[in-house]
């Protein structure tokens, strides 16, 4: 089978690559790529602008257009905007199956507002929060209440649109800069203010399958993958501005399993029942973003696909074959699925461009010492780095700020981190930095 990858990150990186392990898979068509996804084995990339005709088509046309050509057996899209954009319903409604949910349930992601609706009404644990389309309701509501208190964008805002305000005045500066100041454009012209929840921060990916014939046969399911962490803080030790994500590990040896059942029970099924009851054609994968409170864990987010860059650190411990589990999400056998996890753990820090998250670096080299990485027997999953076009060689040159994360597992925690770590010391480009403590002890971010 032929599958085309919507994305261009670290994210749809690790995709391309655990589909190409698929005996089932013969080639992976990744729309538009990256550096490393070009470099993959059995991976080629597509840039609709390279191709005059779908230079000039929206995203989700060129996408569509290039996946008909190619006579794709299925897709699988990457990131959140071409599905809140219905890309997954233009797919389907070309005859090309696909993983990731149509724009009805990209909508969880899309609008905080409506996620917090549908949060409420089918009793989703989550913290309390109020909704504003006027600054000054929203300046008197943060007053009220006093900080800390989080304050975040309505729309999709690559990650910038969310503000834990520690003091009131932080809280007020928040609401003029996403709502007036154009910080993050539309997405901030209605708010969402949030109880501060108390507690640690972890990442649950999951599989979900819920169409109408599952809903009717009972095979409708979400499917819950191992927990993780994303460190979003740019500093050792949880400091510094936020960042799209530093690093991650997974497992987690401070989640129990009670931790587990607890949102099992409290989130993960009444999100499927809320799927189920509003009719979302949901195949593809959810992302619960959780605070571990005193009282369990509680809903903070959804998003609508895989995380970045938790997905490095996650795909790597799967033990079955991605392609089928696709699959499996997208003909509705999801339920009786086996998914089946290696031992230890993965550990997956992340190297940035000098001045990130602000204005940061473009088009340094970036080195690579072979033998280094492979003898830490680590995996490099590139996200912000291009082909050098300049030259024939397989050169690549930083082109964001995020530019790759060096994925490495081991039977211990203690044996991924060291592997992993020894692979970066074999990566160079100018302004080159990382976080020295992901997954350490005090590393993770905390309320």
């Amino acid at each position: 089978m032929k599958v085309v990858v919507a994305g261009s990150g670290g994210r749809e990186h690790t995709i391309c690559w655990k589909l190409a392990q698929s005996p089932l898979i013969s080639e992976v068509v990744c729309v538009p790529g990256n550096g490393g996804t070009g470099l993959e084995s059995k991976c080629r990339n597509v840039n609709p602008k390279d191709n005059p005709k779908t230079e000039n088509l929206s995203f989700v046309d060129a996408f569509v257009q290039v996946a008909k050509e190619e006579k794709a057996d299925f897709a699988v899209i990457g990131p959140e905007d071409p599905l809140a954009d219905g890309i997954a319903d233009a797919l389907w409604n070309a005859g090309i199956p696909a993983v990731g949910p149509k724009s009805k349930g990209a909508a969880l992601e899309a609008s905080k507002d409506l996620s917090k609706v549908f949060m409420n009404k089918y009793g989703v644990a989550c913290a309390d929060s109020k909704t504003f389309t006027d600054r000054g309701s929203a300046l008197a509501y943060v007053r009220e209440k006093g900080a800390p208190i989080v304050v975040k964008a309505d729309g999709l805002a690559a990650g910038k649109g969310v503000v834990v305000a520690k003091t009131l005045a932080e809280a007020e500066k928040a609401v003029v800069d996403l709502m007036e100041s154009g910080f993050v454009g539309d997405a901030g012209k209605k708010l969402v203010i949030e109880e501060y929840l108390q507690g640690v921060e972890i990442s649950v990916l999951a599989a979900v399958s819920v169409t109408e014939e599952t809903a009717k046969n009972g095979k409708a399911c979400i499917r819950a993958f191992l927990p993780a962490r994303d460190h979003k803080r740019l500093k050792d030790g949880a400091k510094g501005p936020n960042t799209g994500g530093m690093g991650a590990v997974c497992p987690l040896s401070d989640v129990t399993k009670e931790t587990m059942e607890q949102f099992e029970k409290n989130i993960l099924q009444p999100t499927l029942r809320g799927l189920i009851e509003e009719k979302m054609d949901y195949r593809g994968f959810i992302f619960f973003g959780l605070m571990i409170t005193k009282d369990g864990p509680k809903a903070l987010e959804y998003n609508v696909r895989l995380g970045d860059p938790e997905t490095q650190a996650v795909l790597p411990m799967m033990d079955f074959d991605f392609a089928q589990l696709c699959q499996a999400i997208m003909n509705g056998t999801l339920a009786n699925f086996d998914l089946k996890w290696k031992d230890g753990f993965q550990v997956a820090p992340v190297a940035v461009s000098g001045g990130y998250p602000y204005k940061y670096q473009k088009g340094n080299k970036i080195s690579f010492d072979d033998a280094k990485i492979s003898a830490a027997g680590a995996k490099v999953f590139v996200a912000g780095a291009i082909k050098d076009r300049r030259t024939e060689e397989k050169v690549l040159i930083t082109s964001g700020g995020r530019v790759l994360a060096c994925s490495a597992h081991g039977a211990t925690f203690g044996e991924a981190w060291k592997k992993a770590y020894e692979a970066l010391e074999g990566i160079d480009f100018d302004g080159m930095f990382y976080r020295k403590d992901i997954g350490l002890p005090g590393a993770a971010e905390s309320n």
